[in-house]
């Protein structure tokens, strides 16, 4: 689709997220903290989800360092959680801060590499409940708060195998291949709804753990680290990105090199 601005030239404001309330999964680590911290520095309360506690305090104390405004702490395991988790999670939110502007769904496990005739059903059912399950029941447990923001963004993130599987992938292709299709579903289903908007990004080769795993003989000097790849995140989930709905995106390289 046509969109308003350049992505290999776009240049956030400094105060493009002032007074917004921002989740972000799997913020812990990689591209998740990046985003938190990217979030924050540009005025947004971020909510810190993620497995390992530890993790997510060391965000908060880089966010703090910087200045950004104070951010909270979500702490749970996406692939072993139920429903009573997120509503846990939506009622910790409407009663300690009372809004929600956005959520980056970023937490992913990547499984097994290896021929769909010998992937285990205990690791696919992981892989799906973490990067499936987890994003739809989030997101339906949120959309009240969300649908009450009066400009909010969703960002599901999506890979290239979700987009065409390749061989061996198993799992981690499936299930963004789900992931496409739910923020496309959900986008057409809330249409109606012009404050609120749902978006895939492809973050592509990125200087990750999970990229390392996927491509162990790969020179991660010739990737970028998830800091340099946060122009295209931030505008997905700031005020300049509005009426982008239901599409699926690409982090352009040139916003790196």
């Amino acid at each position: 689709m046509y969109l308003p601005i350049d992505l290999t030239t776009y240049k956030p404001t400094a105060d493009l997220l002032a007074g917004r309330v921002i989740l972000v999964t799997g913020a812990g680590d990689g591209i998740g903290r990046a985003a938190a911290v990217a979030y924050a520095s540009h005025g947004a309360t971020v909510l810190l989800l993620g497995r390992t506690l530890t993790k997510l305090e060391a965000v908060y104390d880089e966010i703090e360092q910087i200045g950004g405004p104070q951010p909270a702490l979500l702490p749970i395991n996406l692939t072993t959680a139920k429903m009573d988790d997120y509503l846990s999670i939506v009622h910790t939110i409407e009663q300690k801060i009372g809004r929600l502007d956005g959520v980056l769904h970023n937490a992913a496990m990547l499984g097994e590499l290896t021929p769909l005739r010998d992937y285990e059903p205990h690791l696919w059912d992981d892989v799906m409940d973490t990067n499936l399950r987890a994003p739809f029941l989030l997101t339906q447990a949120l959309l009240p708060l969300l649908s009450e923001a009066p400009d909010a963004s969703v960002i599901f993130t999506t890979s290239s195998v979700g987009r065409k599987v390749r061989a061996f992938w198993g799992a981690y292709a499936i299930s963004k291949m789900g992931v496409e299709g739910l923020s496309q579903l959900f986008a057409e289903e809330m249409k109606a709804n012009e404050h609120i908007r749902f978006n895939c990004l492809n973050p592509g080769a990125t200087r990750t753990h999970m990229r390392a795993s996927a491509y162990p003989a790969e020179n991660p000097e010739t990737l970028p680290v998830p800091k340099d790849i946060m122009a295209t995140y931030l505008y997905l989930m700031g005020p300049d990105s509005r009426g982008v709905t239901g599409q699926s995106l690409d982090v352009p390289r040139l916003e790196w090199a």
